[in-house]
């Protein structure tokens, strides 16, 4: 990277339609995952974005766009701190420690970060944007993870792949011990609808096998897909904890449900791959039913309040991922039912900044060029 030249990585986000909860510890190291998600982009935008340049100076610096916020880093203690609760930079710290740049993670011993840097060759500035309000459901932190550690990739000259990249994810998520499935950075990082598939035990290397995009992008459904922001506040650390507590405690009746939610996810699979719309959009109703079997709380009141409105112009919906608020996807049954859809929530809407988000399939999932 010439000192003049900026690495520009950007990213999709992902709903999840089927499986979700399989992809989750210690449930799918005992018994594997099915997950069937796709990626869009909003706004007809990659919403998800990281900047990375050469500094002049032997430190790096770290901004955000969308919180207005700014560190340098100077030590590395100073990386190492990507445990300290609010911290706004934790995932770019812990990308760095990944990408070498702690004496814990590197094969050369460096008395200082400055040294380092020094015999890097310049310092870094990365610049983190992320076009979604928190708690969006939409995969955001462990995608935002995958976009910062595709952009140090080319920067450094690390040469990790799509799959790689994946992988670290993971591990960078266990570094900041924020826990969760492994299908998200997936969901993002690989472009279009897909199936992912993973084995019992503890190398969760799920297999993509990818998907017709008919039942998305066809001019007679692409309509009735609807993305909607809710303006209500996700408590989905709470969901995954109570989730995760009831499968470490071998709760039986959420076992037998996580063990359906694996064979349903092939019956979506075999829907899509027959572009059969109106069975995928009943499908997801579905999906939506077995996540609230799993925990109430993922369809509190303030939502349903919403979806009751809406209810009898869907042929399915449901919150992605842990659900408790964020966005909610909607597929209507017609183009005229979507219409219906976006006159009955525009006019009342029961949050004053909810509001309908453009929403399209990506095919290129992640991006990472060079100015």
């Amino acid at each position: 990277v010439c000192s003049d030249q900026i690495v520009w990585s950007r990213s999709p986000v992902r709903i999840d339609i089927a499986g979700g909860w399989t992809d989750t510890p210690p449930f799918c190291l005992m018994e594997g995952g099915n997950v069937i998600n796709f990626a869009i982009e909003l706004n007809g935008q990659q919403p998800l974005q990281a900047y990375v340049r050469p500094c002049p100076e032997p430190h790096i610096i770290c901004r955000s766009i969308d919180l207005g916020a700014e560190e340098i880093i100077e030590s590395f203690d100073g990386i190492l701190d990507f445990h300290r609760v609010g911290s706004p930079f934790s995932i770019p710290k812990a990308a760095l420690a990944l990408a070498g740049f702690h004496p814990r993670f590197c094969s050369v011993s460096y008395p200082s970060l400055r040294d380092q840097l020094l015999d890097f060759g310049s310092g870094l500035e990365i610049t983190l944007f992320s076009a979604i309000p928190a708690g969006s459901g939409l995969g955001t932190s462990s995608i935002l993870a995958a976009t910062v550690l595709g952009a140090l990739s080319v920067f450094c000259a690390l040469a990790w792949d799509k799959n790689e990249i994946c992988k670290r994810t993971l591990v960078l998520e266990q570094l900041l011990t924020t826990g969760g499935g492994w299908q998200d950075q997936y969901g993002g990082v690989l472009g279009g609808v897909k199936l992912l598939q993973s084995t019992k035990g503890f190398d969760q290397n799920p297999a993509v096998n990818w998907l017709p995009d008919t039942v998305f992008t066809d001019p007679g459904y692409s309509a009735c897909h609807l993305l909607y922001y809710t303006g209500i506040t996700r408590t989905a650390k709470d969901i995954l904890a109570e989730i995760v507590r009831n499968m470490f405690l071998n709760e039986g009746k959420q076992l037998r449900l996580l063990r359906h939610m694996k064979a349903h996810t092939l019956e979506m699979f075999d829907a899509i791959q027959r572009c059969n719309f109106e069975r995928m959009g009943r499908l997801i109703r579905d999906t939506w039913a077995q996540n609230m079997a799993l925990d109430s709380g993922t369809n509190p009141p303030a939502v349903e309040a919403i979806t009751r409105r809406i209810d009898d112009l869907c042929l399915g919906y449901k919150l992605p991922g842990a659900g408790g608020g964020g966005y909610l996807y909607m597929v209507a049954k017609d183009p005229e039912a979507a219409a219906r859809i976006r006159q009955t929530l525009n006019a009342d809407p029961l949050r004053p900044n909810a509001r309908f988000v453009d929403m399209s399939l990506s095919r290129s999932g992640l991006t990472v060029t060079r100015s």
